[in-house]
């Protein structure tokens, strides 16, 4: 059983995540509205997502960031960004991870949170799941960006476990065969400590460092649609063997 004290200091953790999440919407609303009125302006809105929205929320929360890269992102080259989905410190730490623009892919169902829901809806794009014609028109949405010269980002499990023993779920195919499909490399992340910090259960985390490991990316260039298993078996395996010897 927690006692009263830790409960109450789990709650006050939260409630001051929401509030590093909620006042920099607030503050910089008039800026990030006009920068999402035309995707040539979304480079501009990337970067006060990541300088003046995520870091923030990262070093607000007493989650100072720390990253080994094995291969670094090349300024001109767009790529698919995959990582282990524990925490909503998964979203701030890409931000923080990746200097080049990105948009996310991600569930439709995160458009229901307020303010941060209006502009997810804005500039990520979504996919329902169990719509076949919504899977597909995220390639050519993707395709679209790419054009842009950004990169995509897929948490590739589809959503967070419902079991939190879970160490890496399943992966779907999506990420890895929009990859072969629009000739990217595939970079693989590890989050090691995002789930300590700010898990789904809400009486749990606390500050601390959070670490994540840029891993060598795998080229699609020679691959078909045929190799997205594989591709995505491999991906798969890097990361969880990180997460057990962890």
């Amino acid at each position: 059983m927690l006692s009263i004290f830790k409960k109450i200091g789990y709650t006050l953790y939260r409630i001051w995540f929401y509030i590093l999440v909620t006042l920099p919407i607030i503050i910089f609303f008039p800026f990030l509205l006009l920068a999402t009125l035309s995707e040539k302006w979304y480079r501009i809105f990337f970067w006060m997502a990541r300088n003046l929205w995520a870091t923030p929320i990262l070093y607000g929360m007493g989650c100072p960031p720390k990253v080994a890269w094995e291969q670094k992102l090349e300024r001109r080259k767009s790529y698919m960004l995959v990582a282990n989905h524990t925490s909503m410190l998964d979203i701030m730490l890409m931000l923080y991870i990746s200097k080049k623009p990105f948009v996310f892919v991600g569930k439709k169902e995160l458009v229901k949170i307020p303010l941060f829901g209006f502009f997810y809806k804005r500039v990520c794009i979504l996919v329902d799941r169990e719509d076949t014609k919504s899977r597909t028109g995220v390639y050519r949405r993707a395709q679209k960006r790419l054009n842009q010269g950004l990169s995509i980002c897929i948490f590739p499990e589809g959503g967070v476990p419902d079991n939190e023993k879970v160490l890496l779920d399943t992966f779907k195919d999506g990420a890895f065969k929009m990859a072969i499909a629009h000739n990217i490399p595939v970079v693989p992340m590890t989050f090691y400590d995002n789930k300590k910090r700010l898990s789904f259960t809400f009486l749990s985390g606390g500050p601390g460092r959070v670490r994540a490991k840029v891993h060598r990316f795998f080229k699609t260039g020679f691959l078909g649609e045929e190799d997205k298993g594989k591709l995505k078996e491999d991906v798969r395996r890097v990361i969880l063997g990180e997460l057990e010897s962890f």
